[in-house]
């Protein structure tokens, strides 16, 4: 920078001015500084420009969530969310972090300005694990009482109403909810769910460990195989759960949704396509990655921030 304030003969400042495009400089200065800056092959010091403001201008962000074949990383949750966080923080002139819990100790995590945690984990361990480093921390996923950390997420205990008002409205009376309720989001769908049967219908409750296809065939299958099994209703946390479950009430010759109606979570892509389409709570996810973003540049910023949640919709389809 002093080397370009020579040639230019003006002050550094006023060069440092120019590559911001500062109204301070005129127009014809901006654009003799910055012609002369491609010319010399300049390249501005952004560790320099960190070192100097106290900040990596870098976020954070934390999947918690253990890649396995029948749930790649690849599906909408994650991507959807990353999408709109991406976009929020690149903008504001942010770079994107992608890591683990398992990595938290590397260099670049611990040098950056705040944390995105996607997934409380089972429990809320995930969360207590970040909330240790002391850094800023904005978390998607279910609000929980007397914590002092920012949630965003969508309104779970209100997809779990719109599921039950839609059983109720079939007749359906004997229900299973598929999920495991040791996470505070599927908690929060089982709660809604149940809370609006308000005694209309028996809810059995599964908890498969895993969101995938195999964990929903492999749950009722085993259910079918009890003597005595009788449900006309099935709630799955995930689409994924939702799938597996319909294919294993196929192999056993019962229909969907004659003889038993099946409703997912996430409206996922995979959901509309699927044989028969799934009905499904629709989740916002990327607009949740913006407000994600936007939670945690208000942090950063010192500003106020609360935490918010999202709506959902449940897409009626053919189960």
């Amino acid at each position: 920078m002093e080397d370009l304030a020579k040639l230019a003969g003006v002050s550094k400042i006023t060069v440092s001015r120019a590559l911001r495009d500062s109204p301070l400089v005129t127009p014809e200065t901006r654009e003799k500084i910055r012609t002369l800056a491609s010319e010399q092959g300049y390249r501005f010091n952004v560790s320099a420009r960190n070192l100097r403001m106290g900040r990596s201008y870098s976020v954070a962000v934390v999947v918690e969530m253990t890649p396995v074949r029948g749930r790649p990383m690849s599906d909408p949750y994650p991507l959807e969310l990353l999408g709109g966080i991406t976009q929020e923080l690149t903008t504001a002139g942010y770079s994107v972090v992608l890591t683990s819990k398992q990595l938290m100790n590397t260099a670049p995590v611990q040098g950056a300005d705040g944390l995105i945690l996607l997934g409380q984990g089972s429990h809320g361990e995930a969360v207590r694990t970040l909330q240790q480093t002391g850094m800023p921390l904005v978390v998607w996923g279910a609000p929980e009482p007397e914590t002092d950390y920012i949630v965003v997420g969508s309104d779970n205990r209100k997809g779990g109403i719109s599921a039950a008002e839609r059983f109720i409205a079939q007749g359906r009376q004997k229900l299973v909810f598929l999920g495991d309720v040791d996470h505070a989001e599927v908690q929060e769908r089982c709660a809604g769910f149940i809370d609006a049967m308000a005694g209309r219908a028996t809810v059995h409750i599964i908890r498969p460990k895993a969101f995938t296809f195999e964990a929903g065939f492999d749950s009722i299958s085993a259910l079918l195989k009890k003597k005595g099994a009788s449900f006309d209703g099935v709630f799955a946390a995930s689409d994924l759960l939702a799938m597996g479950a319909i294919r294993a009430l196929a192999e056993k010759n019962l229909r969907v949704p004659e003889n038993v109606s099946v409703i997912g979570y996430d409206d996922t892509p995979g959901a509309a396509s699927f044989v028969p389409p799934l009905t499904s709570v629709h989740q916002y996810l990327r607009d949740g990655g913006v407000l994600l973003a936007k939670k945690m540049l208000g942090l950063i910023e010192g500003e106020a921030v609360a935490s918010e949640m999202l709506p959902t919709t449940l897409m009626v389809r053919a189960t």
